[in-house]
């Protein structure tokens, strides 16, 4: 939003405003002064923080001069006067017009253009809210200011504008305690009610701090439990929300949770419960008591409140752009007075919350879609005579994050399949393990790309090894820009005589494979060469060899199994060596679960690849492959 065009008047001065004798009363009963406030300084951070701006007030405007209880940018002089005369002023049309200033260049705005705020404290563009107390009058402004021109987005605005919310409870907090303190007639109930209203602005203050960050649903849920379960004591947090245009959906984040909330995850937008009633005619909803919840809601949702054991709930519609996204509800267990601060503390948070839901279902429909892709892409294991196979990919337990992690395994030319069947015959064998850099779907796009580039490798350069056919991969990730990076095992498998597989592989800065023997040993295959990476142009890479007797077995694996927060990485290759040699002769697939459980556990924080290969004790053993 911009100012008025040069062409139309500039608007009357905002003397008499400024000037008004019960405003200023209001504001001289804030307490506040030209020095540093702890509560203000954490408003103006949090603007500056939030809209990533150098400069961010809380200025209040008295009849000759702006002063900053909370300030954060200002240089000196002005930083340490911490006020200036309203000849440097913009805050003073807020409090003349009574409402939000947004200016895109001062410079070229009527109203501000002639400021010395311009040339002296760099002012160009300014957005700024309105500071009221209990009857309205504008006290100053909470202002965003940046020294070049900006345009300023609705997510800012929304964003300043719920920051001066909270800002104006803080201050019509202090002016109602000062007036209090002048009369000396305070109490110790009116006390306590004032330090749980303030105890609730700073409730905000976390939000927004809490919530900015959050990214998965989960997130989202856990977070304004542990805000109001702090502040409120509510014995019940629960989040409902719209599932399309005619159902509810309750937020149901584990085994932790209450019975209820699995006993009534769904319901329709109409049905008489009052979360929906909240998000159907976008307002807060009030249970004083199971007799009323009785007389106004469905049989179910008097169930659902009983079960909890609660004596009273409120219930805060989720602001969505054209209809509420769902409804914020918290219920007590013994008598709770809902006033009109917590009203609003609550309204509050519930646009807070509604942003990260918004943020979480966006993220949520990505990492989905990007999984899916992900998973797609990892195709099934051929079955090969004279080889056991198995792959198994778990995706991390964070579910905001997706990899670059693959396996693979596919017949080389000279390989055929039987006919009438689908098994291919002794030949050579290509497999790799690979991880693309990355947690997002960029990666899981150049997983895909890298995979299959390197399947091409292996066809266009027939018998000439793993290493020639990574070598073309790189020569053409880096000729054509597709900046994939990372690391990788390719090997070769042929079989030999005796039922004996000959294995050539090579390894790109890819964690060790690990080969279990049928004398119950296992080795760890630690010969490599530099990772992949287009900044380190086409390194040379080399080719190692081994045999693989009858009831050999050969472990392929990603990182994620074996990094993870709680483990040495050495031990962890322990580890899974030790379960090799335990479970030899276990079939692939539940080895394969057992090691992941075991090693890595079952809340990994990285995507894990595993690919298994098995040659049988006897060479007419019947193939067998497997993919999870």
């Amino acid at each position: 939003m911009t100012g008025p065009d040069k062409s139309e008047p500039s608007p009357a001065e905002p003397g008499m405003a400024t000037s008004d004798p019960v405003r200023l009363d209001a504001l001289r009963d804030t307490g506040l002064s030209a020095a540093a406030d702890a509560g203000m300084d954490r408003f103006a951070r949090l603007v500056a923080q939030l809209l990533g701006v150098p400069v961010a007030l809380v200025s209040l405007v008295d009849s000759g001069r702006q002063f900053f209880p909370g300030m954060t940018g200002l240089d000196d002089p002005w930083a340490s006067a911490r006020q200036t005369p309203l000849s440097h002023s913009l805050c003073r049309h807020v409090v003349g017009d009574g409402k939000p200033l947004l200016i895109s260049d001062a410079r070229l705005d009527n109203r501000t253009r002639e400021s010395l705020a311009i040339p002296d404290l760099g002012v160009i563009a300014y957005a700024g809210m309105p500071l009221t107390d209990t009857d309205g009058h504008v006290l100053g402004s909470l202002c965003a200011i940046d020294t070049q021109p900006r345009t300023w987005t609705v997510r800012e605005l929304g964003i300043l504008e719920d920051l001066a919310a909270a800002c104006s409870a803080e201050l019509r907090l202090r002016v109602v305690s000062r007036q209090q303190e002048h009369a000396r007639a305070e109490t110790k109930e009116l006390a306590d009610r004032l330090k749980r209203a303030l105890d609730r602005s700073q409730l905000l203050l976390r939000a927004a701090d809490a919530l900015a960050d959050t990214t998965g649903l989960a997130e989202v849920g856990q977070q304004v439990r542990d805000l109001v379960t702090s502040d409120l004591k509510p014995v019940y947090v629960g989040l409902v929300l719209a599932d399309g245009k005619s159902r509810m959906r309750r937020l149901v984040d584990g085994p932790g949770d209450p019975q209820m909330e699995g006993d009534y995850e769904h319901y329709r937008l109409s049905d008489a419960w009052p979360t929906a009633r909240a998000a159907r005619e976008n307002r807060t909803i009030t249970i004083s008591g199971a007799a009323e919840l009785e007389r106004d809601y469905a049989p179910e949702a008097v169930a659902a409140f009983t079960s909890l054991g609660l004596d009273n709930a409120v219930c805060v519609p989720l602001p969505g752009t054209v209809i509420p996204l769902g409804t914020l509800a918290l219920g007590w267990d013994h008598p709770h007075e809902i006033d009109i601060v917590e009203q609003a503390v609550l309204a509050a948070l519930a646009g807070y919350t509604a942003r990260a839901v918004e943020r979480a279902l966006y993220v949520d429909s990505r990492v989905h879609a990007a999984r899916q892709m992900q998973e797609a892409l990892l195709t099934d294991l051929p079955a090969v005579s004279g080889l056991e196979l198995a792959a198994l990919y778990r995706p991390s337990a964070a579910r905001d994050l997706v990899g670059g992690d693959w396996y693979d395994a596919y017949p080389l030319p000279g390989a055929h399949e039987d006919a009438g069947e689908d098994t291919v015959t002794a030949a050579t064998l290509a497999v790799s393990i690979g991880d693309i850099t990355g947690h997002d779907m960029r990666a899981a796009t150049l997983m895909g790309q890298a995979r299959s580039m390197l399947r091409q490798a292996d066809l266009d350069h027939p018998r000439q090894g793993p290493a020639r056919s990574v070598s073309a991969f790189e020569h053409a990730n880096t000729r054509l820009r597709i900046g994939a990076s990372g690391t990788l095992v390719h090997a070769h498998l042929r079989p030999t005589d005796q039922g004996a597989w000959h294995l050539t592989w090579t390894n790109a800065g890819h964690p060790p494979p690990l080969l279990a023997l049928p004398d119950g040993t296992v080795h760890r295959l630690n010969e490599h060469n530099a990772l992949l990476h287009p900044s380190l142009g086409e390194p040379l890479r080399t080719e190692h060899h081994r045999e693989l007797p009858p009831g050999s077995l050969l472990l392929l694996y990603t990182d994620g199994l074996i990094e993870q927060r709680r483990n040495n990485i050495e031990q962890a290759i322990g580890a899974a060596a030790d379960i090799l040699a335990d479970h030899h002769d276990t079939p692939l697939p539940q080895l394969l679960t057992h090691l992941t459980d075991h090693v890595a556990g079952s809340d990994a924080d990285d995507d894990i690849a595993l690919l298994v290969l098995r040659v049988p004790h006897h060479s007419t053993t019947q193939a067998s492959a497997s993919a999870h």
